[in-house]
């Protein structure tokens, strides 16, 4: 019989008060018995930390940075890891929920694939009420392991989709605490680099929009990040010559968006030039209305 800890779930946690209860409640209410549920408070001024300690539950482990220092999601997650048991690991953030049952299906589903280094799941946009907005993958969604396309296209959105096997983490390394934005996507794709990534199609986890959500602040170093991020999957691994033209598109495009409703029009105009001049293609799709420009 199975009675050590399986699971590790890890949530990094800043002045979340209002929200971390239901994200809290998410994990604590599987019917999965073999997890440990690790919260990193990043220094928080809110009266977080205070509430967090108050849950009595063995299961729940709170950690704090030296000093009670704010160091960054990538910084606390890689604490969280650091301090883990399971052979799995989840990344919760503290605005988001699990999908009930997640943990048992997921723990299943690597246990039965043991070449699988990471499965994700689908989810679900939900608005402040709960109610879902709409699903993150289409009925069609499959996982091919192609690195490629997860560099292009970023449908990972959120480690809460996944549940990781520890020694790949270990393998590839922890999150770039450098990264105050898309560090998420920079840690996907150098687990798809070395391991096979599968799609389970159970539901995972529900991404809650609303207006402090840390993925819609900060786009201009998100992207800036992109490139970053781009330049360094070059320097690991053989993407094709086309990915990494259309993914800098992309991404000089999502630049000049942010300068030009920031009314920084000329900056703007020389990240659009980039990116028509590097997938020229997909730039007439997007001027002749056949394409939506995100």
């Amino acid at each position: 019989m199975e009675t050590d800890i399986v699971v590790s779930i890890i949530t990094p946690s800043y002045n979340r008060l209002d929200l971390i209860p239901e994200t809290v409640n998410s994990v604590l209410s599987q019917n999965y018995k073999f997890f440990e549920y690790i919260i990193v408070d990043d220094g928080s001024t809110d009266g977080t930390l205070d509430w967090l300690r108050r849950v009595k539950d063995p299961r729940v482990k709170v950690l704090v940075h030296e000093e009670f220092k704010n160091l960054g999601q990538a910084a606390s997650i890689n604490k969280g890891i650091s301090n883990a048991s399971g052979k799995y690991v989840v990344i919760l953030d503290s605005d988001d929920l699990l999908a009930p049952n997640i943990l048992a299906e997921h723990a299943r589903f690597l246990n039965d694939n043991r070449d699988v280094g990471m499965v994700y799941g689908q989810g679900y946009a939900i608005d402040a009420e709960g109610r879902v907005l709409y699903s993150l993958f289409a009925p069609d969604h499959y996982e091919d392991g192609d690195p490629n396309r997860l560099l292009l296209d970023c449908y990972i959105v959120s480690p809460g989709l996944c549940m990781f096997r520890k020694n790949i983490i270990e393998k590839v390394g922890s999150l770039e605490e450098s990264f105050r934005a898309a560090q998420d996507h920079d840690f996907a794709l150098r687990i798809a680099e070395c391991s096979l990534i599968a799609y389970s199609g159970i539901p995972s986890f529900y991404y809650r929009k609303h207006d402090g959500a840390i993925s819609v602040n900060g786009l201009e170093t998100r992207w800036n990040n992109g490139l970053r991020i781009l330049s360094r999957a070059v320097g690991r691994y053989p993407y094709k010559k086309t990915t990494v033209r259309k993914r800098r598109a992309v991404l000089e495009y999502r630049l000049g968006k942010v300068y030009w409703y920031n009314d920084r029009k000329g900056l703007a105009a020389n990240h659009f030039f980039k990116a028509g001049f590097l997938d020229p293609i997909r730039a007439m799709r997007v001027i002749l209305g056949l394409e939506r420009n995100t």
